[in-house]
C-alpha cells in the first residue's frame, strides 16, 4: 500500500493541548501515559494486538507542508506552534507487552514516556490501533478455543467497517487463532494463508447444480470444496457433490469436501457425513459458515455436529457482542524540566474501576514452576527492588486486602519490553507467523478455567505492596485536601 501520513490521525484536542503546553513553557516536561482497558463485565482476558502498526505510526510522525497548511487554515494555531510542528519528531520511549500476550483489565499493556507534547499527540492513534486489533484478536482466540483443533477461516471482509478494519482485522484474527483469511490484500501484506471456495451465485449461473460443481472441480481439482445448500442440501447438494467427487477420484484427485452455509448445521452435517462416508469419502472436510461465533460453534460441537472446518465472518470482524474494547490512555507520572524524579499522578472517581494506578509501572506474571501455568499477575513500580524468587511471594487483592495468596515454587516474568528508546526502534518486530506461535503458547499457559466461555474463573491481577501504599497515600492526600475546602 502507498505510504499515508497519519500524523493528523488524532483528535483536535490533542493539538490544542500541545499548543497550550507550548504557551505555558512546559514543552520540556516528561510525561508517562499508560494504555489499559477496564473491567466491563464481558471481558475475561484479551490478546494484545496492534503494536506493529503503533510502532510504524510513531516512527513516521511528521508534519509536512500539506498538514501545516491545513492546520493553519483552521485559524486556531499561531505561527509559533506551526513552526514547532514543522520540526516535530518523536524522541521518547515506548514500552509494551509483545503482540499476542494475554492481558487483563487494569494492566498497562503499553506505556509512553516522552516529552509531554509528544506523549499527548500519540494518544488517539495508539488507542485506535490497539483497541480494534486487540478486540478482534481476542474474539478470534475465543472462537479458536470453541473450535478446538478444527480449521478456522476468517471470512469477514465484506462485513467489516471499511477497508482498514477488514485488513487489520484479518491480521488480528490470524494472530488470535484463525488459520487463514479470505482477504487477498491482507494475505499479500502480512503473508497470511488465503482461503475460499465459491458462492451460491456460481451454482445459480449454471443450468443445474451438478454442472456447476463439475465445472468448478475441473478448474480446481485439488481444492474442490463445494457449497451444497443452494437448492436442497441433502436431496441435491450432497448427492451432486458425491457424483463429482467420484469423477475426481477416477482422475486421481482427492476431493476436498463440502460447505454448509444455512439450515440446521448440526443435523445437516451429520447426515452429510453419513452420505460421504458411505460413498467412500471419509476424509472429506465438512465446512460450516453463516453468522457463526464462539457460542454457536461451542453449541454445535456439543451437539455432535460433523463439522471440522469453520468460516467465521461478521461476528468476528465486528466483534458483534462487544464492538469496542474501551481501552484508555491515562497520565500516570510527570517530571518537570530539570528534575530527575517522576511525580506520580492519579485520576480519582466515584467508580472504583476508574481510579487509575499512579507511577511508572510494569507487570509481573507469576508462573508455577511445576506446571508451567500462569497463576497471577501483579503491577509494580519500576523503581522497586528486584524480587527474590527464592523467598515466598505473597500477593494481596488490590482492594480487598484481607484476601492473599502465597507462592513458593514460582517464576516471575516481566511482561512489558523496551520497544522504542529515544525515538529509535530497539525491538525486533516479529513476523506474523512468530506472533501467532507466541499467542498459542501464551494461551496454552493458562488453565482452561480462565478461558472457558461460560462463567470463567477470575484471574488474579494484584498490586505490589509499594504501589498499593503509594496509591492509597495519594487518595488520602486528595481526600484530606477536599475536606479542607
Amino acid at each position: 500500500m502507498e505510504f499515508r501520513n497519519l500524523t493528523l490521525l488524532t483528535d483536535l484536542y490533542q493539538l490544542t493541548m500541545m499548543n497550550g503546553y507550548l504557551k505555558e513553557n512546559r514543552r520540556e516536561e516528561t510525561a508517562v501515559f499508560d494504555v489499559f482497558f477496564r473491567q466491563n463485565g464481558m471481558i475475561t482476558y484479551s490478546v494484545a494486538c496492534g503494536l506493529e502498526q503503533t510502532v510504524d505510526y510513531i516512527l513516521n510522525l511528521h508534519f509536512g507542508e500539506e498538514e501545516i497548511t491545513y492546520l493553519k487554515s483552521l485559524g486556531i494555531f499561531d505561527d509559533d506552534f506551526l513552526k514547532y510542528l514543522k520540526g516535530f519528531k518523536f524522541t521518547g520511549d515506548v514500552y509494551a507487552v509483545p503482540e499476542g500476550t494475554v492481558v487483563f483489565p487494569g494492566e498497562p499493556i503499553l506505556t509512553v514516556k516522552a516529552p509531554v507534547m509528544q506523549a499527548q499527540l500519540v494518544e488517539t492513534a495508539i488507542l485506535n490501533n490497539i483497541n480494534f486489533q486487540t478486540l478482534i484478536a481476542t474474539k478470534a482466540a475465543k472462537i479458536r478455543y470453541a473450535a478446538q483443533n478444527d480449521i478456522v477461516m476468517e471470512f469477514g471482509l465484506r462485513r467489516a467497517q471499511a477497508p482498514d478494519a477488514g485488513i487489520y482485522g484479518a491480521r488480528a484474527a490470524v494472530i488470535g487463532g484463525c488459520n487463514s483469511t479470505s482477504n487477498v490484500l491482507a494475505g499479500k501484506m502480512f503473508d497470511i494463508p488465503v482461503s475460499g471456495t465459491h458462492a451460491h451465485s456460481w451454482v445459480m449461473n449454471f443450468k443445474d447444480e451438478y454442472t456447476a460443481f463439475k465445472a468448478y472441480a475441473d478448474i480446481y481439482p485439488d481444492n474442490a470444496l463445494l457449497l451444497v445448500d443452494t437448492y436442497d442440501t441433502l436431496k441435491q447438494g450432497v448427492p451432486n457433490a458425491i457424483r463429482v467427487f467420484k469423477e475426481l477420484k477416477q482422475k486421481g484427485y482427492s476431493p476436498k469436501g463440502i460447505r454448509l452455509d444455512s439450515g440446521d448445521l448440526a443435523y445437516l452435517s451429520k447426515k452429510a457425513r453419513e452420505m460421504l462416508d458411505e460413498a467412500g469419502f471419509p476424509d472429506t472436510v465438512i465446512c460450516a459458515s453463516g453468522d457463526l461465533d464462539e457460542y454457536s460453534i461451542y453449541s454445535l460441537k456439543n451437539q455432535g455436529a460433523a463439522i471440522n472446518s469453520w468460516g467465521v465472518g461478521t461476528k468476528l470482524i465486528t466483534s458483534a457482542d462487544m464492538p469496542a474494547l474501551g481501552g484508555v490512555y491515562k497520565l500516570s507520572a510527570i517530571m518537570a524540566e530539570g528534575e530527575k524524579v517522576f511525580t506520580p499522578k492519579i485520576k480519582i472517581s466515584e467508580n472504583i474501576e476508574k481510579i487509575t494506578n499512579p507511577g511508572f509501572k510494569n507487570i509481573y506474571r507469576v508462573y508455577d514452576k511445576a506446571s508451567g501455568k500462569a497463576e497471577a499477575d501483579f503491577i509494580y513500580l519500576r523503581d522497586e527492588k528486584p524480587y527474590d524468587t527464592t523467598n515466598p511471594l505473597v500477593l494481596t487483592h488490590p482492594t480487598e486486602r484481607w484476601k492473599t495468596i502465597t507462592f513458593d515454587n514460582y517464576e516471575l516474568r516481566p511482561l512489558q519490553e523496551d520497544i522504542i528508546k529515544d525515538g529509535k526502534l530497539v525491538y525486533r518486530l516479529p513476523t506474523l507467523k512468530e506472533i501467532k506461535a507466541y499467542t498459542e503458547k501464551e494461551l496454552d499457559s493458562f488453565w482452561d478455567e480462565y478461558k472457558r466461555l461460560d462463567k470463567p474463573h477470575v484471574y488474579k491481577v494484584d498490586l505490589s505492596d509499594k504501589l498499593y501504599e503509594l496509591k492509597n497515600a495519594m487518595l488520602d492526600e486528595i481526600r484530606s485536601r477536599s475536606m479542607k475546602i
